[in-house]
């Protein structure tokens, strides 16, 4: 009957109200032309652990070797991370900033202040932004299809596939040395699409998209 057995695609939860949001922030914004969007810097963080998931080499084994020990990968519980904060637009990537600590109004504050970009809206963030003439676009929660970066982070990801980090000290200096090796050209590629992030949207309702 045409039916395969998937894993499904992991996208955040989105209520009713949330998807409502997401449909209203798309129509408001359908109009924006590329130029426009050209403009606007995007910032998320991201975690990367020390042990890459699912992610990683394949092995090649013959029946029966599944529980051999030269076809397994080790894992554990807690794996050592780092939790990094980044910033893109047309013109290429900010540089990164590592965070030591829970991230707070005061944290972002000092962020903004080091690496001059957007992030939370605690209202003192807020605050920060005004008062250093930073215009700041709502965005509808729980909406990683709506933020480039999102991609971005994925594809400094894959880049590090192959990496095997012995501590956080060397996972920091791969994560940089991956990050370095992002174009403007290739952030460019990332943000052009958001005309289509945002039609497709508009199509699905607000529901979570391919992107």
């Amino acid at each position: 009957m045409g039916f395969s057995c998937r894993i499904p695609c992991v996208k955040p939860l989105l209520n009713n109200r949330q998807r409502q949001k997401r449909l209203a922030w798309a129509k408001d914004k359908k109009d924006w032309t590329a130029a426009e969007w050209s403009k606007v810097m995007f910032i998320d963080e991201s975690k990367f652990c020390i042990s890459f998931g699912n992610q990683g080499p394949r092995v090649w084994r013959k029946r029966g070797e599944a529980q051999n020990p030269r076809c397994l990968r080790s894992s554990v519980k807690f794996p050592q991370s780092v939790m990094v904060w980044g910033a893109m637009s047309s013109a290429g990537v900010a540089p990164l900033c590592f965070l030591r600590s829970e991230v707070n109004a005061a944290v972002y504050q000092d962020v903004l202040e080091h690496h001059l970009a957007p992030a939370h809206s605690a209202k003192a963030t807020s605050t920060w932004f005004k008062d250093h003439g930073i215009p700041v676009l709502n965005w509808p929660a729980n909406s990683p299809d709506l933020n480039p970066i999102e991609n971005l982070w994925g594809i400094v990801k894959r880049k590090m596939r192959y990496a095997r980090p012995n501590n956080p000290e060397e996972l920091k200096a791969t994560i940089r040395a991956t990050w370095a090796l992002i174009t403007p050209e290739q952030c460019h590629r990332l943000i052009d699409p958001m005309l289509r992030r945002i039609a497709t949207v508009i199509q699905a309702k607000g529901a979570p998209t391919k992107y």
